[in-house]
C-alpha cells in the first residue's frame, strides 16, 4: 500500500510549457491528501525558488537535490553541504584557470559569480527567478549545499576532477547540478521516511529528469513521465504519458493510488 509520494517539480508537476501544474495533477493532489497519502516534494530547487506551484501544499520537501530536507514547511530534519575545501578548489579554478557561471547555493541565499545567454535562456526556461550576481571572494567561508553549474558534459570531467568530494546530476546538457558525494534525491526520500515511519516500499516517485534516477530507483514504485529521456525511463518501474497529457493522473490510475 502507498502511503508516501516524491514529486519532481521542473517537467513533473509543472509544464515547461505553461508554467504551471495541471488542472487534473491539482485535483488528483487533493485527492491523495485527503485519502491519508502523504505528498512530499523532492527538487534540484532552493526552498525560496520554489515559486511555481501556487497554493499546493505538502508535507515535506527534499531540495537541493536531497542536501537540505524539511518536514511540514520549516522543519529542517536533514543538510548536507559540500565541503570547504572542494568550493575553494573551485574558486582557484575559476580564477586562473577558465570561467564559467555557477550559481553558489548557501542556507538562505543563491548568489553567481556571472551570467550570460545561456544561464538567461534556462532560467526563463525554468521561470527561475536569476540570483544576484557577487564577487567570488564573497563564497569563500561559507557553506554551500549545491552548485548549479552551466558547464558541458564535454568539460565535465576535468572540472569535477577538482570536485573530488562532489558529483555531478546532469539533467539539462547546458548545466548540472553539483552536490556533495552521497547527496542525491534518494537520500532525502530516506531522511523524510525515517522521520514519518514509512517504509520505501510504500512509496511512489515521479520525476523526468536524471537527478531523478536515484530516486526512482529507491522508491517502491518509480515513475518516469513520457517526456523524460530513454535514460530516465529505463530506470524506472513505469513509464507514463507526458507532465502535458495528465502523466500524473495516468500513473495514479494504472496503479489504484487514492481511489483513482
Amino acid at each position: 500500500m502507498v502511503k508516501a509520494i516524491f514529486f519532481d517539480i521542473d517537467g513533473t508537476l509543472v509544464s515547461f510549457k505553461t508554467h504551471e501544474v495541471p488542472r487534473s495533477t491539482i485535483d488528483a493532489l487533493d485527492i491523495l491528501r485527503k485519502k491519508g497519502i502523504k505528498v512530499f516534494i523532492a527538487t534540484g530547487r532552493h526552498y525560496s525558488s520554489i515559486n511555481n506551484l501556487g497554493d499546493l501544499k505538502f508535507d515535506g520537501y527534499v531540495t537541493l537535490n536531497g542536501g537540505y530536507c524539511f518536514a511540514g514547511e520549516d522543519k529542517v530534519i536533514y543538510k548536507h553541504g559540500i565541503p570547504d575545501r572542494d568550493i575553494d578548489a573551485l574558486i582557484r579554478y575559476l580564477e586562473t584557470e577558465e570561467s564559467f557561471p555557477c550559481a553558489f547555493v548557501q542556507e538562505k541565499e543563491i548568489f553567481m559569480n556571472y551570467k550570460d545567454e545561456t544561464v538567461e535562456e534556462i532560467f526563463n526556461m525554468l521561470n527561475f527567478p536569476e540570483p544576484p550576481i557577487r564577487p567570488l571572494s564573497e563564497m569563500k567561508g561559507k557553506t554551500v549545499y549545491q552548485l548549479v553549474s552551466f558547464f558541458t558534459a564535454e568539460q565535465e570531467k576535468k572540472i569535477m576532477s577538482i570536485l573530488s568530494h562532489c558529483e555531478s546530476t546532469r539533467w539539462n546538457p547546458l548545466f548540472t547540478d553539483v552536490v556533495p558525494v552521497g547527496g542525491n534525491k534518494s537520500i532525502g526520500m530516506e531522511k523524510i521516511l525515517a522521520y514519518f515511519g514509512i517504509s520505501r516500499e510504500e512509496t511512489m516517485a515521479f520525476g523526468d529528469g536524471g537527478n531523478d534516477i536515484p530516486m526512482l530507483e529507491y522508491a517502491g514504485i518509480g515513475v518516469a513521465m513520457g517526456n523524460a529521456s530513454e535514460e530516465v525511463q529505463r530506470h524506472a518501474d513505469f513509464v507514463t504519458s507526458g507532465v502535458d497529457d495528465e502523466g500524473i493522473v495516468h500513473a495514479l490510475k494504472h496503479f489504484h493510488i487514492g481511489g483513482l
